[in-house]
């Protein structure tokens, strides 16, 4: 070949290939220049709905990745290059490594949901997954317990949103619930009267709603009172224990008997 026919071969290889070649190199940094706008903007607009920090990057990252492929795509299908048989081995990789992470990309999901929708916050005392135990961390894959003898529950986070929980920190008033007995014999009125000025000597419970004491029910060995009481959360466990200790203390001056569980045997002898 000579230098005549390499220049002819060049100059058509440039008439065909070079105006591709140009607008795919336009197209890429064109390309480029929107992917940064458009990841800029999911930013913002993340930043404007309070999304949790550690979730963000996250988000804008996967944005970002699936607007490059998009454009790796498109400027080599400009370049004549067939993209059939690449978009199919890249799904076949997507889906062998979705399999493969599945429990992981789960969790992964499961964080973003929990720190989109917020169920539970930081210091938050929740019961879940068979755990109870204040929120020390909320991660994007696992959420971080906790207990009150200072134990850590690690709970991965794809189980945790999907699964039923509870909040006890929701709501800024919680109610105290006792089961207090007396024999049968005792002055019931007298027992309701001392429960009641029990609650009324502790400033924690709440005079609104007024607090809730009845007889719940006649039991083998006791005379059962609902007692029903509302308190700051923060309240809570101290005004349960120490209306325990009270109760204790008090009624055996009062001349009320807390019974044990008994049993009555009869026996008979034959004449």
């Amino acid at each position: 070949m000579n230098t005549e026919e390499i220049i002819n071969q060049i100059t058509q290889m440039t008439l065909l290939y070079g105006p591709k070649l140009v607008g795919a190199i336009a197209v890429w940094i064109i390309g480029g220049w929107i992917v940064k706008i458009i990841g800029k903007g999911v930013e913002k607009a993340l930043t404007k709905g309070k999304t949790d920090p550690s979730l963000m990057p996250f988000l804008t990252g996967i944005v970002n990745g699936l607007l490059k492929i998009m454009l790796v795509i498109t400027v080599l299908g400009m370049l004549g290059i067939e993209m059939t048989s690449f978009i199919a081995i890249l799904g076949a990789a997507g889906l062998a490594v979705g399999m493969a992470l599945s429990g992981t990309l789960q969790n992964f999901a499961g964080g973003a949901m929990i720190l989109i929708f917020k169920p539970f916050k930081i210091g938050d005392v929740i019961e879940a997954q068979g755990y109870t135990g204040s929120v020390s961390q909320i991660q994007i894959f696992n959420t971080i317990l906790k207990t009150p003898d200072n134990k850590t529950i690690i709970i991965p986070n794809g189980g945790l949103s999907t699964s039923s929980m509870v909040n006890y920190s929701t709501e800024p008033k919680r109610r105290v619930d006792w089961t207090i007995g007396i024999a049968y014999g005792d002055d019931a009125d007298k027992a309701r009267a001392v429960i009641k000025r029990l609650c009324d000597e502790d400033s924690r419970i709440l005079k609104d709603p007024e607090v809730f004491i009845a007889v719940s029910a006649l039991a083998d060995s006791s005379v059962n009172f609902a007692v029903r009481a509302w308190v700051n959360a923060a309240d809570y466990w101290g005004v349960y224990f120490e209306l325990n200790e009270k109760v204790y203390k008090i009624f055996e001056s009062e001349g009320l008997n807390i019974p044990y569980p008994q049993m009555d045997v009869h026996l008979h002898k034959d004449a």
